[in-house]
């Protein structure tokens, strides 16, 4: 499983041209996921999302995580993290989840942030999205279930 992590002073998902989440200061958080990917991942990633110290501290350096600056998380499946662009000049998604493998880890995904009492909106899953967010940094990070921390 793979998240793309954004540090965002605001971020909002449209489908058909319609709000389905929004946060201010916070993490927009792209969510990919592969066949062998499990729960396990889910959830360490979830824990590794909730515990970034990507925020500054009144000295300025990143120390403090998104619950401690009182922020939020958007949440937003996107299978094309799981892409392979080695090859050719188009990507092959081959090795994304198929959909009842990947949606039900994406909402196990979602659960365990919310269960830490981070707020958490979320995109549509399958749906055509639309996102718009404001970069703070920009801070942009990859995470890796299969790269252990």
């Amino acid at each position: 499983m793979r998240c793309l992590v954004e540090r965002v002073l605001s971020a909002i998902v449209r489908v058909e041209g319609d709000c389905v989440g929004r946060i201010d200061r916070g993490l927009l958080v792209y969510v990919g996921i592969e066949p062998d990917d499990a729960e396990s991942d889910a959830r360490l990633l979830a824990d590794k999302v909730r515990h970034l110290r990507i925020f500054p501290d009144d000295a300025g350096k990143m120390n403090r995580d998104v619950g401690e600056i009182g922020g939020a998380v958007l949440a937003v499946s996107a299978f094309s993290l799981a892409a392979d662009a080695r090859k050719g000049r188009r990507p092959s998604f081959d090795t994304a989840a198929p959909p009842e493998i990947a949606e039900p880890l994406y909402a196990t995904f979602v659960e365990a942030l919310r269960s830490t009492g981070i707020p958490v909106q979320t995109g549509v899953f399958r749906a055509m999205m639309a996102v718009e967010a404001v970069n703070d940094g920009p801070i942009t990070l990859l995470l890796d279930s299969k790269k252990r921390f």
